[in-house]
C-alpha cells in the first residue's frame, strides 16, 4: 500500500484555491453553473493534488465543475469507506501509479514510469498504456456512482502553446480510450494545463519525466451522496 496516500483539505488551501480560481481568466469564461461549483471551496485539496503548486496560472474553470464540498457526518464516513475500497483496488491493479485519497475523492497520477506512456510529442495510447487503462476501466465499472476528471500536463520543453495543445490531446486520448472501453461519457470531464502546473523540477530529466503526467480524479456523484445520506438517516 506504499503508493496510497491520504490527505485532508486545509481551510487555508481551500481559500487559496477559491481565490485563485475565481480570479483567473478561465473562470471568467465559465458558465454560471461552473462558477458556482468552483466556489465549493472544500474541494481545494483535490484541485491542489491535481494541478500542483502553481494554482491560478493556467487551465480552465471547468475543473471545478465536478468538485463539490466534503460530505460530513455519517454519510461522509460511508462515502469515505467506498472510496477507500476503490483506491485500494486501483493501487492493487496498477502498482506503479500514485494513488491519493483526498477529502471525498481519489487522485491517481501517472507519469512515463508508472503505466500511461506517451512518446515525445505524441498523444496516442500505446500498448503498455492500454493495459493500464483497461485495468482502470475495470475498476470504474465496479464503482459506477462516481464522476471522473482527467487532467493532462507536459514538461516545459518546447513552445508553451504547443504544450497546451499536447496536454489537451493527451488528456482526451485517455478519456476517449476509457469511454471506448464501455464507460459512460457522462461521467467524464476533461481538462489540461500544458506546462503551467509543474509538480517537479523541469531543469532535470527526472523532473521533466514526472511532469509529463495525466491525473485522474474520482469523485462521488449525486447518486452516491444521496444513497449515503439516506443510509445515514439524514
Amino acid at each position: 500500500m506504499k503508493n496510497l496516500v491520504y490527505k485532508s483539505g486545509l481551510l487555508s488551501l481551500a481559500l487559496l484555491v477559491l481565490f485563485a480560481f475565481t480570479n483567473c481568466k478561465a473562470v471568467d469564461n465559465a458558465n454560471n453553473k461552473q462558477k458556482g461549483a468552483v466556489i465549493g471551496a472544500a474541494g481545494g485539496a483535490v484541485i491542489g493534488a491535481i494541478i500542483g503548486n502553481n494554482v491560478g496560472k493556467g487551465g480552465n474553470g471547468e475543473i471545478g465543475a465536478v468538485i463539490g464540498g466534503v460530505v460530513g457526518g455519517t454519510a461522509g464516513v460511508l462515502i469515505g469507506k467506498k472510496m477507500d475500497e476503490q483506491a485500494k483496488e486501483i493501487e492493487q491493479e496498477i502498482p506503479g501509479a500514485v494513488v491519493e485519497r483526498v477529502d471525498d475523492g481519489i487522485v491517481v497520477t501517472f507519469d512515463e514510469q508508472s503505466g500511461v506512456y506517451f512518446a515525445t510529442n505524441k498523444y496516442n495510447i500505446n500498448t503498455a498504456s492500454q493495459e493500464t487503462l483497461n485495468k482502470l476501466a475495470g475498476v470504474f465499472k465496479e464503482y459506477p456512482d462516481t464522476n471522473i476528471l482527467v487532467v493532462g500536463h507536459t514538461d516545459s520543453t518546447g513552445d508553451a502553446d504547443y504544450n497546451m495543445t499536447l496536454s489537451k490531446n493527451r488528456a482526451y486520448a485517455v478519456t476517449n480510450y476509457l469511454t471506448g472501453a464501455g464507460l459512460s461519457p457522462g461521467r467524464f470531464t476533461t481538462n489540461w494545463f500544458g506546462e503551467t502546473q509543474p509538480m517537479h523540477d523541469n531543469s532535470t530529466t527526472e523532473g521533466r519525466s514526472k511532469n509529463r503526467r495525466v491525473n485522474i480524479a474520482i469523485l462521488p456523484n449525486e447518486d452516491m451522496i444521496e444513497d449515503a445520506k439516506q443510509e445515514a438517516g439524514n
